[in-house]
């Protein structure tokens, strides 16, 4: 882990501490991709299968999920397992439902009539990972929500292992949430086929759900294409920034750290402290608890580029993550409510001793579909709004236009905007003459 005074630094030198590693668009990686897009948009199912084949060794005859998989892996699961899975989607539910955008009416003068409608996305592509571990928590996090939001149809993708099945936890939470069709296909072929549709593949309007540098690739280049799909948000690296005080326990610090890092080599772990005891003490604490951790090699990758950063106080740790804009952000300091408001850019916020960043991930009830890489500045985690479209509408009565239709005008004319002009003028005059 890297230490750094922050008040030792020039402003340069602390634009690079918080620096994320440049994200590689290789070449080889993009052309590959382009490659796979290319096929599956031409060949279809038969292409997918020979991705299939060559990349999760596995030769498949359907690659739908049938009713005889689902029930299986229904069977093969603890019940414990089953049991949080469903736990976990109902406070998914209660606070996405609760969170959930309103249709709204407003008259903005008399006779005239504003209006917000809801349409729920027609059809939405989830990508459920399930490269080193698989992650039934991202399948409950983007059904729960696009069930909510009213999609008619619900597709969902995830890689197939050798065996011809997908992982049973996967798709347990798929059906939970009410996922309507489910596919056995990974990378970027998977991002492929939602993207433009196979014979067996409904093609999708919008993909969410976050993947390897491959599936990444996939999604910018679909999202580009006036033919493909809208994506969720850019992604990064998965992230964490911890603010802690002198009384944070550095035993609880150290894991939350670790939780991020066990997440992949170029998971970003930072912690931000005007107390360098605590820095201390939290360093040699991951080290004791990594050390027992079965990925404990890729979380030594993800710590050699860790942060441990030294400011002069609270409120310049504050202006640290504001800067930084932490996917998760974690305040573990005496009275971190106090904190809140001055919070600008996280993707989720974490309160608390008693809030590991672990309960949102799986079972809070917020999402953990969130924005990486800094473009918390600008984007939110996914939620019920992410699978809707708002539509405006307005209505005016004759004393409508009449009462807004001159405003109209003198904006028109300003703008050089005759045709426009005309389109309220000559109603106007209709209306002068049937006075």
């Amino acid at each position: 882990m890297k230490r750094f005074d922050w008040n030792a630094l020039g402003n340069e030198a602390r634009k690079q501490v918080l620096e994320r590693p440049a994200q590689s668009r290789a070449e080889t990686l993009r052309l590959a991709v382009e490659d796979i897009v290319s096929a599956v948009r031409a060949h279809g199912d038969s292409a997918l299968r020979d991705l299939t084949a060559r990349y999760d060794r596995c030769d498949l005859d359907a690659l739908e999920v049938t009713a005889d998989e689902f029930a299986a892996a229904e069977s093969a699961l603890a019940p414990e397992l089953k049991a949080a899975i469903i736990e976990a989607a109902s406070r998914i539910e209660a606070f996405h439902r609760a969170a959930a955008p309103q249709a709204i009416a407003v008259d903005t003068a008399p006779g005239v009539r504003v209006e917000r409608v809801l349409r729920a996305i027609t059809t939405v592509g989830l990508y459920v990972p399930a490269g080193t571990a698989p992650l039934p928590s991202t399948a409950l996090m983007l059904g729960v929500p696009a069930r909510l939001a009213g999609c008619r149809q619900v597709v969902l993708c995830s890689p197939v292992r050798p065996d011809g099945r997908c992982d049973e936890a996967v798709l347990f939470a798929a059906r939970v949430t009410g996922v309507h069709k489910v596919f056995k296909l990974g990378g970027a072929q998977a991002i492929a086929a939602m993207a433009y549709g196979t014979e067996s593949v409904p093609r999708c309007d919008k993909l969410f759900g976050p993947g390897n540098a491959w599936v990444t690739e996939a999604k910018l280049q679909v999202s580009v294409d006036p033919r493909g799909a809208a994506i969720d948000m850019p992604a990064g690296p998965s992230e964490v920034l911890v603010i802690a005080d002198a009384d944070a326990d550095p035993v609880f610090v150290a894991a939350d750290l670790l939780s991020q890092a066990e997440h992949g080599p170029d998971s970003q772990v930072i912690l931000v402290s005007p107390s360098a005891d605590l820095l201390e003490r939290v360093e040699h604490e991951v080290e004791r608890q990594r050390v027992t951790l079965p990925r404990a090699d890729v979380a030594l990758q993800a710590l050699g580029e860790s942060r441990l950063i030294l400011v002069e106080s609270l409120a310049q740790a504050i202006d640290v993550s504001n800067g930084y804009a932490p996917e998760h952000l974690i305040i573990q300091v005496r009275e971190p409510r106090a904190l809140l408001p001055e919070i600008d850019s996280a993707g989720s916020v974490f309160l608390g001793a008693w809030t590991p960043e672990s309960v949102g991930d799986y079972c809070s009830g917020s999402n953990h579909v969130l924005p990486t890489y800094g473009y918390a500045r600008s984007y939110s985690g996914a939620s019920v709004a992410s699978f809707q479209k708002q539509i405006t509408v307005q209505e005016l009565s004759a004393e409508g236009l009449r009462t807004i239709g001159p405003c109209t005008a003198t904006l028109a004319a300003a703008e050089q905007l005759e045709a426009h002009r005309r389109a309220v003028t000559l109603r106007l005059a209709t209306l002068e003459q049937k006075a």
